[in-house]
């Protein structure tokens, strides 16, 4: 069995674990998730803890005891704690602003470009050069990220664009004459 999917999740105080039928619903102080279980695993609310175990001895009924186990424990930080992306501009007159649900770019285009923020996701601009992504799914927050990220990708030559701020760009050299 998967080392990871034998590991019980601890369920803090505060947070909500209910397992239904087809669905796991975990309730926090920053908002709801739900999950549909896998009919490979069983799961099993035991006071504080939730358990995974393979239905069966197949490969696929393993992986996904550790892969559920994981989503599980993902849910249950992220209506307690959340979770965030740090983005950082880099490149002449690129700027960033949240207002509200959306978040208006300027980054090298003739235009701005407005991305609309989904229910749960919360954008911050602490300067005009970084932005903060926030929510309580953290799927949901690396995707937004990658999609705010995918406006303007940094270059290799001058490393220019929207980056993660731990990201580190490898600047290429210019062509010699």
């Amino acid at each position: 069995m998967s080392r990871i999917g034998k590991l019980p999740v601890a369920i803090p105080a505060g947070v909500d674990v209910a397992v239904k039928d087809e669905l796991i619903n975990v309730k926090g102080a920053l908002g709801a998730l739900a999950l549909a279980v896998n009919p490979l695993v069983k799961v099993d609310n035991q006071g504080g803890a939730v358990t995974f175990a393979p239905v069966n001895d197949s490969r696929e009924a393993n992986a996904m005891s550790g892969t559920m186990r994981q989503l599980v424990n993902n849910m249950v930080n992220g209506v307690s704690k959340g979770f965030e992306k740090k983005l950082t501009l880099l490149g002449v007159g690129y700027k960033a602003q949240a207002q509200g649900a959306k978040l208006n770019l300027t980054v090298g285009y003739s235009h701005p470009v407005v991305i609309d923020m989904p229910a749960g996701i919360k954008v911050e601009t602490p300067t005009p050069t970084e932005i903060l992504i926030k929510g309580a799914d953290r799927q949901r927050v690396g995707q937004i990220a990658s999609e705010v990220r995918a406006v303007r990708p940094p270059e290799p030559y001058k490393g220019k664009g929207i980056r993660y701020s731990d990201e580190k760009v490898v600047i290429k050299e210019t062509k010699k004459k």
